[in-house]
Order: C-alpha cells, then structure tokens, then sequence
C-alpha cells in the first residue's frame, strides 16, 4: 500500500472515529455550555496528531492553556499521518509527531518546533522474561532474522513483533530512522496497528508479543513492560543523561500561512513557561530545553547507534531536510516572531554543542561510578581511560578528573 493511500486511509478511520465524539457533544448540550465563557472568546484551535504527543504533551497542556484563559483546543488523536495532513490542508491547526519532517513537498511547507524529549521503549507483556535487548538484537528482529525469544535469551516461542501500520508513523519512523538510516525502511512486522494505542492494547493480552511505544506512553501501565536497550532503561534520567541510546523529541506541526498562526505560536510559547514545563514533567517527558545537551550529542549518538545495530562502521545516511529545527527554519515560510523564536532556539543548541565538546574532555567522578560506566557515557574504551590518564587498574577515586577524549 502506498504511503498516499495509508494516509487516505488514516482520514477516513479517523473521520469514523469523531463521528461518536461529536454526537455525544449534540446530546449533551449542558456538559457543551460548561465551557469557561472566558476561553469561550476565542475561537478553538483542534489539534490532531499521534497519540503519544496527545499523552505526553497536549492534553494535559490544553486543559492549562484553558484554565489560564486562553481559549479551548480540540483534541484529535489518532496518529501522526492524518495530523500532518490536516494541518496542512487547514482542517487542524497543530498537530503532534514524534518525528520531524521527513523530506516530503507536504513537510517542508510546515513548520515542526520540538517541544519535548521523550524515550522510544521497546515494550511486551509482563510475562516475558527477557530483561534486555542489544540494539542489533533489535534490529535483527526487525529485519525478520531474529524471531524466537530463546534467541534473545527468552522462552522458545516465536516474536509476535507489532507495529503501526502507516510507514511514517512517528513512532516507529524514528526507531527506524536510528536503527536503520531511514525512517521509511521495510521491516517484518506481521501484526499491523492503527497507532500505539491500539498496539499496547494488544502486547498486553499477548505474553509473545513484542512492539514500540514511547516511556510517556507507558510509564506506570501494569499491564505492559519495557524491555532496556543494552541493560540501560528507559528513564527520564537516562533520556537527560543521554544514556538510553533511544530518545526522541516529540514535535508540535504548524502551517505558518494558517489564518490561526498566530494563535498556533502562542500555544507553542505557552510550552517554555515553568507551569508548562512542569506538566511535562509529570508526564515523564522532558521539556526541550532542558535537554540542550542531547542536541549536542544527536550526531554522535546517531553514528553509534546506527554502527551498534548494523554491526559495521559505516555512517548512517543524512537526515532528511526538516529532521532539524535550523533545517525547518530555511524552507518553511514564517512569521518574523517564529523565526526569533527559532534563532534564540539556535543560539540555545550552538551554546550547548561548544559545551558539550568541552565538557567531553573531561569527566570528574562522582559516587557511583566506575571506570567502564564513564567509559561507556562517553563512548571510549576502557583501555583508552586508563592510557589518558596513566592508571595502573581500574581504580578511581571520588572527585578525580579523567581525560575522556585523545584530544
């Protein structure tokens, strides 16, 4: 199926879906009239995007961005193909990704501002045993190569590897875009899901099943498991650190020729206020900024990931144009206020590369640490940590500092 017809397809389920939302609303015209008369001055904004966006991010924002008086937003979710295509026919004003653009005619004419950090989380039914993964474990799974659990240290029963169906769900475009260079890369996924929603909802009645979601997703759900990439969970201080090797940004899509442009900007202004900040805390995401370091690193990362799970030294291909927030910023026409919002942004991610390449450096020790851990933060060997620093074992001392790069 085409991505054009995945996506045409997308509209029109979605289209059945907020068919029972809006008749509830017909029925219930007291529960309707209950809405503040103060937000009630602005017309709604609908955002309609992926659902791990809406869970991690806009629900919880909308119901503030309300209570503050800044009018009502409609939520929409479903998954990332029908937000982008409302957004960017005018039937939606936001829409929420885990991934930015991709390259497409359709992206590049909107605008996709990061927001958030959130963890890719391979997840499974409780009952599993496995408690680890290597990133080319997974991607050897992916691939179709892989497909008992006892391979991976498991039960001898076969993967039951799940998807989402749209190949450019956010989701799974990012893990594929990591572990394989591009996110529109082929796989064999057998069981096809509408969106992540529907995808746990499946994992947790199935002890077999294996699939991706995100830690804002699933943090605190009983009926599913994270599995940890390389022995590291995915946790919001893993993702901060950058030691989980799987994060994302989760990205807010607006269309700077939308008649609502300016109310679009707002909203994503409303997102750098600490009660904002705060919301997204407790919805085990990490506000962007917060995160500066991990724009830093991304390259990096990128490369390690990729080499790791193809097992080889090749680099991964280039991103995509969009994939960054500077990118967007040169093809996609913009109001004067969103591009100084964009190089503040910029200024922002440049002041933390140069710090994170002098930081890099050097690494001073603190409780808890051991030689091979600061080896594997910082991508050298342990060999190499102790000819920088002329060690005769691995012993190291609290508040020592050790060289970490040749340099």
């Amino acid at each position: 199926m085409s991505v054009r017809a995945v996506r045409l397809l997308s509209v029109l389920l979605l289209g059945a879906c907020l068919v029972a939302p809006a008749y509830a609303k017909a029925t219930h015209p007291a529960r309707h009239k209950a809405t503040s008369s103060k937000s009630s001055k602005s017309p709604a904004l609908i955002w309609r995007g992926d659902v791990t966006t809406a869970h991690g991010v806009v629900t919880e924002m909308a119901k503030l961005w309300e209570k503050e008086g800044h009018g009502r937003i409609e939520m929409q979710p479903f998954n990332t193909a029908s937000g982008i295509d409302a957004v960017a026919s005018g039937s939606a004003d936001i829409a929420g990704s885990a991934r930015p653009g991709d390259g497409s005619a359709q992206d590049s004419h909107l605008t996709f501002t990061p927001v958030a950090w959130d963890g890719l989380a391979m997840i499974t039914n409780p009952a599993n045993p496995v408690r680890s993964l290597t990133l080319r474990q997974l991607h050897e799974i992916y691939f179709g190569k892989i497909t008992n659990w006892k391979d991976v240290g498991g039960r001898d029963a076969p993967i039951d590897l799940y998807s989402v169906f749209s190949p450019n769900d956010g989701v799974e475009y990012s893990l594929r875009s990591l572990l394989f260079g591009r996110g529109d890369q082929q796989i064999s996924a057998p069981r096809l899901y509408l969106n992540t929603k529907a995808l746990e909802e499946g994992i947790a009645l199935n002890p077999n099943g294996l699939g991706l979601s995100t830690l804002s997703n699933v943090a605190g759900n009983p009926k599913l498991r994270t599995i940890p990439i390389d022995g590291v969970a995915p946790t919001v201080a893993n993702i901060a650190d950058g030691s989980y090797p799987l994060y994302i940004p989760l990205f807010l899509v607006t269309n700077p020729n939308s008649p609502k442009a300016a109310q679009t900007q707002a909203f994503i202004d409303f997102l750098q206020t600490d009660k904002a900040k705060s919301v997204l805390r407790d919805h085990f995401v990490l506000p962007y900024a917060d995160g500066a370091g991990l724009v830093a690193m991304d390259q990096a990362r990128r490369e390690k990931v990729y080499a790791q799970s193809t097992n080889s030294s090749a680099k991964p291909p280039l991103a995509a144009p969009g994939a960054s927030y500077a990118a967007a910023a040169a093809v996609a026409p913009t109001s004067e206020r969103t591009l100084e919002a964009r190089a503040a942004m910029d200024k922002r991610d440049a002041a933390a590369k140069a710090s994170a390449a002098g930081a890099r450096k050097s690494y001073v020790v603190v409780k808890g640490d051991t030689l091979s851990g600061i080896a594997k933060k910082n991508g050298v060997s342990v060999t190499d940590l102790r000819d920088w620093n002329s060690l005769k074992n691995d012993n190291i001392k609290l508040g020592q500092s050790l060289q970490v790069s040749r340099d």
